[in-house]
């Protein structure tokens, strides 16, 4: 028995672990939902920000290639 108790150690993790993944509350559907929507749109303000910054670094350029 190479291992010793580091199979009875990972056990007893393993087994912490799924409990408390268990008493963990699952997300209902409206609040992942609503979730989503913030996410995306702070998605969309950053993508709104980038194309702003790159439109002001092109304009001032000068037509300069």
């Amino acid at each position: 028995m190479t291992r010793g108790n580091q199979r009875e150690t990972d056990r007893l993790k393993a087994q912490k672990k799924a409990a408390q993944a268990k008493n963990k509350p699952k997300e209902s559907a409206s609040t992942l939902q609503q979730r989503r929507e913030k996410d995306a749109e702070i998605l969309r303000q950053k993508q709104k920000k980038k194309e702003e910054d790159k439109a002001a670094g092109a304009a001032g350029d000068g037509g300069k290639k």
